[in-house]
């Protein structure tokens, strides 16, 4: 629970960009090895601790997620429930497990929590030395940009027992308002659509195909493919240069394929904070907690991409992401999500539907501080 006893019990309403992603649990799994493990129970004793203190800060996770009877929307009930603390050991040694698929090592390490708590830390003890800590949030109420801040926020606050920014975290998600009437444009329209789970495009296969697992890449790797895809005025950043790779490897594929298609996508998740030029958004997203991702969308033909040189199509790749108006964007998608907020909403290559896409999220633009001492 908080320990500020002067937060008020309320009710706080969702911005229509936090209804975008919807209820959608995900983690962040932070792994301590037996060298930097110490005592675990005085890793215990200090979630215990300072965790309180965390949550003055972001007092929504402190609340739960409730659907409104009569909206059938979901709202949040600031009456400081508490956040989960759930700690565990197992007799499993940390570097015995196979790091390549996920679901044989860090999801065997995320335990389930129920879908209206925002909140689930869970720290797990290894055989010989090691921990994890388990972030388990509510997309709902934050995008990857805001629980890495809470991530951070938490490493700084244990460490030294206070935060040296001292701006107040902002979670009035009142600054995204839909206008009267709601407005868009077409080109919006069809990056996203309502879907029925049970009428997916590949509802029969999609459990039994679906693969998710880890790679590790070497800095150096990275590091020639930017060099690669280089010219004497632009050096790509590392996003621009490995989404450049994938594009290419994507278009060899489908045209390799049994039906190729003739074009290819590749979509990104943008933090829109660092894109918005509005002076009253500036000062607001400046410590916003809540949901501000845009997705952007590269389309080209597989031929022009196979035959590009790599600096090329990684300049259709900065082109893709930074010719997007963000200010208007981010109203298109809230006036968007106004008039399709009691449906189910998706990104439509994110469905199957259209061009073969992948679609890229980096977190390398989010500070991210693990070190809580």
């Amino acid at each position: 629970m908080a320990s500020d006893a002067s937060i008020q019990p309320h009710v706080a309403a969702v911005s229509n960009l936090d209804l975008y992603p919807n209820t959608f649990q995900a983690s962040i799994v932070c792994l301590y090895g037996p060298k930097a493990g110490g005592d675990f129970d005085a890793v215990v004793a200090t979630f215990e601790a300072v965790l309180p203190s965390l949550l003055n800060h972001f007092y929504p996770l402190a609340g739960r997620i409730v659907v409104d009877p009569s909206s059938g929307l979901p709202e949040l009930h600031c009456h400081n429930q508490g956040a989960e603390l759930v700690v565990g050991e197992v007799d499993v040694a940390l570097g015995s497990l196979d790091y390549a698929v996920t679901g044989e090592s860090v999801k065997r390490m995320m335990l389930p929590y129920p879908e209206d708590v925002p909140l689930s830390v869970q720290l797990l003890r290894f055989a010989w030395g090691g921990f994890s800590v388990v972030w388990g949030n509510n997309n709902l109420l934050n995008d990857g940009h805001a629980i890495t801040m809470v991530v951070r926020m938490w490493s700084e606050l244990a460490r030294t027992g206070r935060i040296a920014d001292g701006t107040p975290v902002n979670h009035d998600r009142l600054v995204f308002r839909p206008r009267s009437p709601p407005a868009y444009g077409a080109a919006l329209d069809a990056l996203f659509t309502t879907y029925d789970d049970r009428r997916l495009v590949n509802v029969l296969t999609a459990h039994d195909s679906f693969v998710e697992r880890l790679y590790y890449i070497e800095a150096g790797d990275i590091a020639r493919l930017r060099d690669t895809a280089s010219t004497n005025e632009v050096r790509p950043s590392r996003v621009q240069a490995v989404s450049a790779y994938l594009w290419k490897a994507l278009a060899g594929v489908v045209a390799a394929s049994r039906v190729p298609e003739e074009r290819c996508c590749m979509g990104y998740y943008v933090d829109a904070r660092r894109r918005e030029t509005s002076p009253a958004l500036l000062q607001a997203m400046r410590s916003y907690f809540g949901n501000v991702m845009a997705y952007a969308v590269g389309d080209a033909a597989v031929e022009e991409v196979l035959a590009k040189p790599l600096a090329e199509v990684a300049a259709m790749v900065r082109e893709s992401i930074t010719s997007i108006d963000y200010d208007e964007y981010l109203q298109e998608l809230v006036d968007w999500v106004e008039e399709h907020k009691a449906e189910k909403v998706m990104e439509a290559s994110a469905l199957g539907l259209g061009s073969p896409t992948v679609i890229q999220t980096v977190f390398a633009s989010f500070p991210l501080d693990t070190d809580f001492g």
